[in-house]
């Protein structure tokens, strides 16, 4: 599948894949910080954004997705960074092609199997009455009832636009989404191991992440650390983009200065 995509800046490929019902546009600030000395690349992953939509949904067809999206643009050597869903993805695109990535960093996801959790957010999206809806602000009334979380709601609602016609449809294939959640909330398919350096970043107030999954983690991936923003919870990146940033950044100068030796 052919993931629509933006660029950002100059220099070493630097590829970031959202999490479930996210989008390019929510890494599009600290994009534009990684752009001052890299080449971004934001893509949409399946079902999500402006990448077209599939009824079939899983890890090793985002994986895939990665794969011809890393050989059709001909990246050399790129980073991979991916969050949530978009960090699952990852994980199994490098694990099955450690020749085709420099570096992955993995943001507040395990390689693990989760319990669904989303029901809520599904329901909530659905109930939204496209057909008669007026404005984002009505929009966020109605979901309300099933996501109090203000700032959840307004993550989830960057998914709504409006058509030509100016009536409102959703960016996230919400059927796709929904038939397929046991498979997005399953494990990767855990095969060898990845080498290669490799950053696991945390929020301290997140649960995705636990102190049990280090040996998992460090079996498949043995030269991974991990670094944790504690006042951070799962959206790490948004909650404490300084932070996130120069942890970044201080890793692939790390790996660099190692590789100069």
């Amino acid at each position: 599948m052919n993931l629509h995509f933006r660029t950002l800046g100059e220099g070493r490929p630097f590829v970031i894949l959202h999490g479930l019902f996210g989008t390019s546009d929510n890494w599009q600030t600290l994009g534009r910080r990684f752009s001052e000395t890299h080449k971004v690349y934001l893509a949409d992953m399946r079902n999500h954004g402006r990448t077209e939509h599939s009824a079939a949904f899983d890890y090793q067809l985002m994986a895939d997705d990665i794969k011809e999206f890393v050989e059709s643009e001909n990246l050399q050597d790129p980073i991979i960074m991916g969050h949530s869903m978009g960090g699952k993805a990852a994980m199994q695109f490098a694990l099955q092609n450690p020749e085709l990535l420099s570096e992955l960093i993995v943001v507040d996801i395990a390689p693990k199997s989760y319990p669904p959790h989303h029901d809520e957010i599904i329901a909530g999206l659905k109930a939204i009455d496209l057909a008669s809806l007026k404005s984002r602000n009505e929009a966020d009334e109605q979901l309300k009832a099933y996501v109090p979380e203000a700032d959840t709601r307004l993550f989830l609602l960057k998914n709504l636009y409006r058509k030509e016609d100016n009536t409102f449809a959703w960016r996230a294939n919400l059927q796709a989404v929904e038939e397929n959640i046991d498979k997005l909330t399953n494990n990767i398919q855990l095969a060898s191991s990845f080498p290669k350096p490799t950053l696991f970043i945390r929020g301290g107030r997140s649960r995705y992440i636990k102190p049990e999954d280090t040996a998992t983690i460090k079996e498949y991936f043995p030269a991974a650390r991990i670094e944790t923003i504690e006042e951070a919870g799962h959206w790490v990146h948004a909650e404490a983009p300084e932070k996130f940033y120069d942890i970044v950044m201080n890793f692939l100068k790390q790996v660099l200065d190692t590789s100069i030796r």
